[in-house]
């Protein structure tokens, strides 16, 4: 103790060197602590390189993340949880490789880890989702060729005509080939069996054509834009033709039918089952004429084209792929997306039950899905709905193509197991909310979602899928398959020989006017003119019959006293006149007293 230094005060310097000197040898420990598992962890990515990178403390799956007085994590890696859960004896369609690495490197493929669905479960439906420009279109691509190398038919639609370069082999590209040899891609320059489709012929392809009947109102209600009133309407008009037995085969048959039962003898007609208002009638008729001037009147008629057409395959095995060429149509989006929607529904009315088939009957993809739901009605939404859940039981499956899960109705997304999601980009607090809500649908994983979602390059995708049980897959970072074909467009006499040789063209390609509700209609409305003119000159008849008995009423008579033959009609008055007169002239006859001249 120094001298002059109170004990109280000596203790008190005691205590703080104690504490000193204890902190320190914890931070010491610490350190040491620290190093060790530093040291832990560079063996452990040594020893393994395809560890997918680990989510921070603060990141949302921190239920993922050891303690540091956690037990040891298991000695498989992710890669191979990844490889068990893709892993399958049934056939698949192959998607890509696992990708491992630090966010924003390069990531290193994993080709021994292969990516894929199962065949068999490829009427679950699916969504393949991404920001423009992330390898979406690509991605359809792949699996389109993929399929059809498995004997699967196939539609899309193709909206810029990107995909048109299926029917052409793929340039030898080294750099190309390089990327497939690194993910285990047998990569060779192949061409497809494509048969082009379009809108009534707005394009190169086979006409597609289909009867206003057919298309229903619910449908064209969504490509007219009707309200809830005048959509009611227009299922009033066609629930009346169909009790007339009236055909709407085109929209001059629909416009004659409104034409009609908006006249006297139409109002008549729907008195027992309703009406149709003046302007409700005039929004529908403007809506069709805007229609027709874009040429979308061009899809309605016949020949109706045969949904059967799609489940066909090329002579060597392969499926066909049905492309619906759409860049004539592009600016008008709500025509082919419901068209797009009827399709779907008529292979819903037309297939018969399957179940679940090893492979599917037809894949169909819906590209730029959100144009399909954007004004979207209630019932529209419903049938949308239905026809998505129930048609995986006739072994047709169905992946919706959008820039972002949100562009999708929950009740549809809620349909889609089958999950291959590109990057998103997260620019406004909008788009912020849609990337959290898209990771949280993802089962847990140890990758940091939200991050990793950002930093996706092109071609590479988050993955999961249903397993052969219904289970989901692991989530597994991707890198997919390059296409084989043409990633370009299609020469344009590439286009015009397979349409001119195809069988489709000499079936659809003359469009047929039979009679229908317009030819009746006018029929029926030349009667009406000749019945209601009829019926105009008997009362003009009548008019002068009246005028004559009365003009016949008011003669002057020879008498101021009146007699008994004023009380009497006029007709009568004549008849008696007649007969008094041809009287006379028979006994001037017989008696000799005629006149002779």
């Amino acid at each position: 103790m120094a001298e002059g230094t109170p004990p109280a005060r000596a203790a008190e310097l005691a205590a703080l060197r104690a504490a000193a000197a204890q902190a320190a040898a914890e931070a010491e420990a610490a350190e040491a602590k620290a190093a060790a598992a530093q040291a832990a962890l560079e063996a452990a990515e040594a020893a393994s390189e395809d560890v997918p990178p680990p989510a921070p403390a603060d990141a949302r799956h921190t239920d993922t993340v050891p303690t540091p007085d956690a037990e040891p994590a298991a000695p498989a890696s992710y890669a191979d949880v990844v490889r068990e859960g893709y892993t399958s004896d049934a056939p698949a369609l192959p998607l890509g490789a696992l990708l491992s690495g630090t966010l924003g490197g390069d990531p290193t493929p994993d080709a021994t880890v292969q990516v894929g669905f199962p065949l068999a479960t490829l009427n679950r439906h699916g969504l393949v989702a991404g920001a423009t420009g992330t390898g979406k279109t690509k991605t359809l691509q792949g699996m389109a060729e993929g399929l059809s190398a498995q004997g699967v038919p196939v539609f899309l639609a193709d909206i810029k005509g990107d995909l048109s370069g299926l029917a052409v082999e793929g340039p030898d590209n080294p750099k190309v080939a390089e990327r497939a040899a690194s993910i285990g891609q047998e990569w060779a320059p192949t061409s497809y069996p494509v048969e082009f489709y379009s809108l009534g012929g707005l394009g190169t392809g086979v006409p597609i054509r289909t009867t206003v009947t057919d298309f229903g109102p619910l449908l064209l209600s969504k490509v007219l834009g009707l309200n809830a009133t005048q959509a009611s309407s227009l299922e009033l008009i066609f629930h009346w033709a169909d009790t007339q037995q009236l055909a709407l085969l085109d929209l001059k048959d629909l416009q004659a039918t409104i034409a009609y039962l908006t006249s006297d003898e139409g109002k008549q007609a729907l008195k027992g089952i309703g009406g149709i208002s003046t302007a409700s009638a005039g929004v529908i008729l403007r809506e069709i004429v805007g229609l027709q001037a874009q040429g979308g009147g061009v899809f309605f008629g016949e020949p109706a084209f045969e949904t059967a057409d799609l489940l066909r395959t090329a002579p060597d095995g392969r499926g066909l792929i049905s492309a619906l060429e759409l860049p004539g149509v592009q600016d008008r989006p709500a025509l082919f997306s419901t068209f797009l929607m009827w399709l779907l529904a008529e292979l819903f009315q037309e297939l018969p039950e399957v179940g679940d088939p090893d492979k599917p009957r037809l894949v169909f993809f819906f590209d730029e899905a959100h144009l399909l739901f954007t004004g979207a009605s209630k019932d529209f939404l419903q049938q949308v709905v239905q026809t998505v859940r129930l048609i995986r039981s006739k072994g047709v499956g169905v992946f919706f193509v959008t820039q972002s899960p949100k562009d999708v109705p929950a009740d549809v997304l809620a349909q889609l197991g089958n999950r291959v999601q590109h990057a998103l980009r997260a620019f406004t607090p909008d788009d912020a909310k849609a990337l959290r809500a898209a990771a949280r649908t993802f089962p847990t994983s140890p990758y940091d979602l939200e991050r990793l979602l950002q930093s996706l390059g092109t071609g590479e995708a988050v993955v999961t899928l249903l397993d052969e049980k219904g289970a989901p897959t692991p989530v597994a970072w991707t890198r997919v398959r390059a296409p084989q074909a043409s990633m370009d467009p299609a020469p344009q006499q590439v286009l015009d020989a397979a349409v001119a040789t195809s069988p489709g063209q000499a079936r659809y390609g003359g469009a047929v006017d039979r009679e229908s509700a317009y030819e009746l209609l006018q029929a029926r409305a030349a009667q009406d003119t000749a019945a209601r003119e009829a019926a105009e000159r008997a009362a003009e008849l009548e008019k002068e019959a009246e005028k004559a008995r009365r003009d016949a009423g008011r003669a002057p008579r020879t008498s101021g006293t009146p007699s008994r033959r004023s009380s009497r009609s006029p007709v009568d008055a004549i008849l008696t006149t007649v007969g008094t007169t041809l009287a006379r002239e028979i006994t001037r006859t017989v008696f000799g007293t005629r006149r002779r001249r």
